[in-house]
């Protein structure tokens, strides 16, 4: 081999080991540092409008996608003894309507679902080990694929208290014996700023939780 061929070779393999002695180092770094998923969900506080007495559908008074104030009347329900008012039980957003006018409905059958849309929250499912580094008030870096371009402000809020599949707490086991481990996820509720518009309820989302 000749000399320059040497050096060229010699030059390759210095980078090689460079470019994974730097990705070592950064996957260590990430890994000591912060715990991340992309088992997670935009969510919202969710509210069910419903009809307040059996009746017909008389007329909506607002289309989804409108805002709406606490107790604000959404719909007009012809019933048996007059017309009643279907209100709303919070500030919100009307995501859904699920009925069309002159439709007949129930006393308490949904008409519409509502959405606090200026508190979206994310839902992340964190491995059971790894709940130790967290703790109420640490910092999360967000980033939700709807809008995957902007780097949302998290904080942890709340760790739930059971794992989402409440069936393994009963060791899982085979006919013959066989104990069988699974790994299970927590739920940890992170509440986010500095959210566009392109946030919706239901989008998946990835976070990056600081540790302590």
């Amino acid at each position: 081999m000749s000399r320059s061929r040497l050096m060229v070779t010699n030059f390759i393999g210095i980078i090689v080991i460079l470019a994974l002695l730097i990705g070592g180092g950064y996957y260590y770094v990430q890994k000591s540092n912060y715990i991340t998923t992309d088992n997670a969900k935009v969510s919202g506080d969710v509210y069910n409008v419903v009809a307040p007495a059996a009746g017909k559908v008389a007329s909506w008074t607002v289309e989804e996608g409108n805002d709406v104030s606490k107790d604000a009347e959404i719909a007009k329900i012809q019933a048996e003894k007059g017309s009643v008012a279907a209100t709303v039980p919070a500030d919100g957003k009307i995501i859904q309507t699920n009925v069309k006018e002159n439709q007949m409905v129930q006393a308490g059958q949904q008409i519409a679902t509502e959405v606090d849309m200026k508190d979206l929250f994310i839902v992340a499912n964190i491995k059971e080990d790894q709940l130790k580094d967290i703790k109420e008030g640490d910092d999360v870096d967000v980033t939700v694929d709807g809008d995957s371009s902007a780097k949302i402000d998290g904080k942890v809020e709340e760790i739930g208290y059971a794992t989402n599949s409440l069936s393994s707490l009963t060791s899982n086991s085979s006919s013959d014996g066989n104990y069988t481990k699974v790994s299970q996820t927590v739920p940890v509720k992170i509440s986010i700023s500095n959210y566009s518009e392109h946030v919706l309820p239901g989008m998946n989302a990835e976070v990056k939780i600081s540790k302590d």
